[in-house]
């Protein structure tokens, strides 16, 4: 018996990896979050699963759904949305799982902040303007940011922000954001991305505010950074025609260059 952890991705049912689908639909018991999981990643389960809505039940009721599989013999998809190695709670899932020795793997999902850039039409990386991304967060009731962690020593790198769980404390945002990134500081918050009703207003940190639809409340992501809005960046090297990579060696004395006398 083992325990799934799947990314199930940012919304569309379709933005799910195969292997995902595959776990799934093998997996006589599913636990998902149905918050954030929609319902037709649910039609990969086989018939007459055992499918488990977690949205509000306890950690140690989640656990008991689990050692009761256990016990069983039948395997677990454990579904969360986006990809599990952020703000998903698996973490103390697993330490439960390793103290009651129960075997799991995990999957990756597409990330929110992925299926948000897509949506813009961004690279969140160009080259001269950005070359971070942070994933991060303000602060919230179900969990407090470290010491450090704070969006104004992020914003001192200049690095695209994607800011998670963070839409009720847009004010704050943009108040702690401004004076790092400038008033004119591009901004983009996605809402529901890559679902059927997904939304994106654009703005600057200066209007941002004041653009918002008071429905976006939740699942939104909030992107910062000069990258959102820059024609103005270098081509990176890499497909430079003088660039000297392993697979465009430009000279016999390129320490890529093939010296076998073989075909390169």
């Amino acid at each position: 018996m083992t325990v799934h952890f799947i990314g199930a991705g940012p919304g569309a049912p379709d933005l799910l990896t195969l292997r995902g689908r595959d776990l799934i639909a093998a997996c006589p018991v599913c636990l998902y979050a149905g918050s954030l999981v929609p319902e037709e990643v649910l039609s990969h389960c086989p018939e007459g699963a055992r499918i488990v809505n977690t949205a509000p039940m306890a950690l140690d009721d989640i656990i008991a759904e689990i050692h009761q599989a256990h016990r069983e013999g039948k395997d677990v998809a454990r579904l969360h949305s986006g990809d599990v190695s952020v703000w998903s709670a698996m973490g103390e899932q697993l330490r439960r799982l390793r103290q009651l020795s129960i075997p799991f793997t995990i999957t990756p999902g597409v990330p929110s902040f992925a299926a948000a850039a897509a949506t813009l039409g961004n690279e969140l990386t160009l080259p001269g303007v950005a070359q971070s991304v942070v994933l991060t967060r303000t602060p919230g009731r179900a969990s407090a940011m470290p010491v450090g962690e704070s969006l104004a020593n992020f914003a001192r790198t200049g690095a695209t922000l994607a800011i998670h769980l963070s839409i009720h404390n847009l004010a704050q945002v943009v108040a702690d954001l401004t004076p790092h990134y400038g008033a004119d500081c591009p901004v983009a918050v996605v809402w529901r991305a890559s679902w059927p009703d997904e939304r994106v207003i654009r703005g600057r940190l200066a209007d941002i505010e004041s653009a918002m639809d008071a429905g976006m409340n939740r699942t939104a992501l909030i992107l910062v950074g000069p990258a959102l809005a820059s024609d103005d960046f270098e081509e990176s090297r890499l497909y430079s025609f003088d660039y000297d990579r392993r697979f465009r060696p430009q000279s016999a004395a390129s320490p890529f260059a093939d010296t076998s006398g073989g075909e390169s």
